[in-house]
């Protein structure tokens, strides 16, 4: 046993020593904050680069044949990009306090409202399912966005009750199954399972990262499966895409024709690919080549490596997201960055087991890679949200370090060691706690700059500007004595300077004054001596 707990005690003493280090910067930012930062923006740029390619190699030819543009989905798409990354840019230098917190509620009710209109003047767009509002030039999918505004919606439940404690328990459950559940009734009614299990998942997540009971948690993740199956069973359209999942050579010229074009394509691209723009589904075979099975024509022309790699480059997204929501300064931007990242994730993941046929179908898009309008704005708002809990945090402090900023000493002059009115603009006769005061200095001085002489020192509660405010509790200073008590008339400045010496190796030193024992026997009492 003596040596384990030597061992940790060595350990321990590194991390001391460790932590004791000036933390290093990147552009002036502490690196916890940069590093992962600079991570997301970048992989953000590779993503999108890497499917503003695939989209246009694997849309050329459907394109061609339906508009004579080869470019006609990429422009598209372009225009989309473009769009995103200011709006992403917009998110990440506002404030995410101001989405989570003020405008939530408009947020929410706009999105309730947008959904609610799918139901009433909604198309689906030949896909089977009610999801799009038709703009003209553009079809909406409000699903999509309403991602977003349920991640706000939990964070800031989960914030008023597990950190600032303003909700008990019973309001807080009540809050949930308004702010998320009527979102989420109105997606299944769409219907879209995809993005139902997408935000199930991402709640799930949120609430195991913000000390939801485990218990409640299981008991969430078996309703959900149940409801996954009664609703995949439901109807005819919903229980063939899981037969399908299951056996798609049933029917390999009808339900199961997408699927299986789709391992043709897997099985020809092989290690490395038959190389960019050269697939040979994407000619008329497999159907969305440039949407939901985009993936498929990645393994066909970037082979094994392609796929991997870019499963490589999510993971790394996923890295420098849970990083930014590790140092986030509050609950709320810990989930909400968490949430986001999440999102990102588990579509991912639908997508890719669904074109594998691991997993029923879903619809859902790979974000910053498929085509898609609605997709591509809400990914990359997304990535906005996230970074904005990384430009707005701060170094980790206590429930206490704001008010300890606050206090101050009274005691000294402007320019001098006991006030900085010239330099800071503060009152005279004050100093930050910690500033490095030689005892033998150290002085009481009242608001009218009259010198106290030596009885203590008062402590200032609130900032700058409060010199005449009342010393500490009942305006007595901590040696007893009332504030206004012994002041000196004389115009002359006899307040005592730090005594510095210097030793026998030429060390300059501050002396402290008399040690505690002096002090207790009290002023010219010298020391005694045994009869």
């Amino acid at each position: 046993m003596a040596p384990a707990r030597t061992a940790r005690g060595g350990r321990g003493a590194q991390a001391t020593g460790r932590s004791r280090r000036p933390e290093r910067t990147l552009f002036g930012v502490p690196e916890r904050f940069m590093r992962p930062r600079l991570v997301l923006v970048a992989i953000t740029a590779v993503l999108v680069g890497f499917g503003l390619l695939m989209v246009y190699s694997a849309s050329s030819v459907t394109a061609l044949a339906d508009t004579g543009d080869a470019a006609y989905y990429l422009k598209r798409q372009l225009l989309f990009v473009g769009l995103g990354t200011a709006v992403a840019v917009f998110l990440a230098l506002m404030d995410y306090h101001v989405w989570v917190h003020r405008l939530l509620m408009p947020i929410w009710v706009l999105t309730v409202g947008l959904l609610a209109a799918v139901i009433v003047v909604g198309t689906d767009n030949d896909m089977g399912a009610t999801r799009w509002i038709s703009l003209g030039f553009f079809d909406l999918q409000p699903s999509e966005f309403a991602k977003i505004t349920v991640v706000f919606t939990a964070a800031n439940l989960a914030q008023r009750y597990f950190e600032d404690g303003s909700l008990d328990w019973s309001s807080f459950v009540k809050l949930v199954f308004a702010g998320v559940g009527v979102p989420l009734v109105l997606i299944v009614v769409q219907p879209d399972k995809g993005t139902t299990m997408v935000l199930g998942l991402t709640l799930v997540v949120m609430g195991y990262l913000a000390g939801v009971p485990k218990r409640y948690l299981a008991g969430l993740m078996g309703l959900g499966v149940v409801a996954f199956l009664a609703l995949s069973l439901k109807d005819d359209y919903s229980r063939q895409r899981l037969i399908t999942m299951l056996n798609p050579w049933a029917d390999p010229f009808d339900t199961g024709y997408q699927l299986i074009q789709g391992f043709y394509a897997f099985g020809s691209g092989g290690l490395l690919g038959v190389g960019i723009g050269l697939s040979r589904q994407k000619y008329s075979y497999l159907p969305m080549a440039h949407n939901d099975f985009i993936f498929a024509v990645i393994g066909e022309e970037c082979g094994l490596v392609g796929t991997l790699g870019l499963l490589a480059g999510f993971a790394v997204l996923m890295w420098a997201g849970y990083r930014i929501a590790r140092y986030a300064p509050d609950m709320a931007g810990r989930l909400a960055a968490a949430g986001c990242t999440t999102i990102i994730m588990v579509q991912l993941l639908l997508n890719v087991c669904g074109v594998l046929g691991l997993f029923p179908l879903s619809g859902k898009p790979i974000p910053f890679v498929s085509y898609g309008g609605s997709s591509i704005l809400a990914s990359l708002m997304l990535v906005g949200v996230i970074a904005s809990v990384s430009v707005h945090s701060r170094l980790p402090e206590t429930a206490h370090d704001s008010v300890r900023r606050s206090w101050q000493l009274q005691g000294g002059e402007a320019g001098a060691p006991g006030g900085r009115v010239a330099a800071g603009g503060y009152a005279p006769g004050l100093s930050f706690v910690g500033e490095p005061v030689p005892r033998s200095a150290r002085r009481d001085a009242g608001a009218d700059g009259a010198d106290r002489g030596r009885g203590g020192f008062t402590v200032v509660e609130g900032g700058a500007g409060r010199a005449g405010a009342p010393a500490g509790r009942g305006g007595a200073s901590r040696g007893g004595r009332a504030p206004g008590r012994g002041a000196r008339s004389s115009g002359r400045d006899d307040r005592p300077r730090g005594r510095v010496t210097t030793d026998a190796s030429g060390r300059r030193r501050i002396d402290l004054g008399p040690s505690a024992t002096d002090r207790l026997r009290g002023r010219g009492s010298g020391p005694r001596t045994r009869r």
